[in-house]
């Protein structure tokens, strides 16, 4: 579950030569994603792991009706980010097909299941974590130097948006994952608050390293009112406390080490999406947004459906865009479109310092 990207689209010219020349592709922006289910286009499919989604009713609203290793049931955040910009999605970085000129839109390198910390998630085994993801990135820019060159693939990595969506595994599947897990043992709520913050800064400071100048961050949701949660921890359909709580200090603490980190830059490097507001609003009142519940998930058994997996066996609704959750932790896909609008022209109260349509429009040309 539950945590900056820009592909501009891309355009080829088939230039084809006779001479098994590489097809001459014009990218405008690259787009690349780092985090966790939420942000997953299908890494997973290529794991040996428990955290998937390859299986039905998973990708039951795709034109095709099949599973692609989103966490939906149709499009994620990501798909939804491409299509304003007018791109195709990203490929997942071990799908065998992200070779040649579909290195020049990006690649995707999240995977469900990790945190900002290396022990996030260690009941899924097989996932990879954030610094495997950032690995990655730098062999992806050795395979995309070897298709362009250097100069040219520094260039593609310094104009395109980057998204990061991490944090939420952190307590859901660490520090709140059992009663009197190692974490909670190890740090009091707030005192693990500011550890993952300053944990979370070193990778965005790496992202930094690696050539990353538009990035997107979004915080956690609110946590505690998601189905699993609510089935979990609040029989009375109450969003859970203690999550809540986390989330409360959790996010501004990041907006805050945005603004550090983009002071220490002198430039707006990164900009912070708070998804905890937008879907706060969903859950406050979902009938304005279109929805008939914010409590059930669509798929899922138990109350609230939010016991267990979404499996063919699993309660599945008839009408996916009347429920802002799809499972048990996942936002429907109506409900990432809805997302995706606020992060794109959202006010100060949604996104800081600027929102990513603002982000856009600055010179795509700064360097440092």
């Amino acid at each position: 579950m539950a945590s900056s990207i820009v592909f501009v689209s891309w355009m080829v010219f088939g230039l084809v030569m006779a001479t098994n020349s590489t097809t001459q592709v014009e990218a405008a922006r690259a787009f690349f994603v780092f985090g966790d289910s939420l942000v997953d286009n299908g890494n997973n499919n290529f794991l040996v792991t428990t955290a998937r989604a390859d299986s039905p009713p998973y990708g039951i609203d795709t034109p095709n009706r099949r599973p692609t290793g989103r966490f939906s049931n149709g499009k994620n955040i990501p798909d939804f980010i491409s299509e304003a910009l007018g791109s195709v999605p990203t490929l997942p970085y071990l799908s065998p097909e992200l070779k040649g000129d579909r290195l020049l839109v990006g690649a995707n390198f999240a995977s469900a299941g990790i945190g900002i910390l290396n022990d996030t998630g260690v009941q899924f085994i097989n996932i990879i974590r954030m610094y495997k993801q950032l690995k990655y990135f730098e062999q992806y820019q050795a395979r995309l130097a070897d298709l362009v060159g250097y100069g040219q693939a520094q260039q593609i990595v310094n104009n395109a948006l980057v998204l990061i969506t991490v944090g939420g595994n952190d307590f859901v599947n660490n520090y709140y994952l059992i009663p009197f897990s190692p974490r909670s043992r190890q740090f009091s709520l707030p005192d693990y608050v500011r550890y993952l913050i300053s944990e979370y800064r070193k990778l965005l400071m790496r992202l930094y390293d690696l050539g990353a100048r538009k990035v997107l961050v979004t915080g956690t949701g609110p946590m505690g009112c998601v189905p699993a949660e609510l089935a979990m921890r609040s029989p009375g359909g109450q969003c859970a406390a203690e999550l809540q709580r986390a989330a409360a200090l959790y996010n501004p603490q990041l907006v805050d080490m945005i603004h550090e980190l983009n002071s220490q830059y002198g430039s707006n490097i990164f900009i912070a999406a708070n998804t905890q507001q937008q879907t706060t609003d969903f859950i406050n009142d979902p009938a304005a947004y279109g929805f008939t519940t914010s409590k059930v998930a669509c798929c899922g058994q138990g109350p609230y459906n939010g016991l267990g997996l979404c499996t063919v066996v699993s309660n599945l609704c008839p009408n996916r865009d009347a429920y802002v959750f799809w499972d048990a932790f996942h936002p429907s896909e109506k409900a990432n479109g809805i997302i995706v609008d606020m992060i794109l022209s959202g006010s100060a109260n949604y996104m800081s310092p600027m929102n990513l349509s603002s982000l856009l429009a600055l010179d795509t040309k700064t360097r440092t």
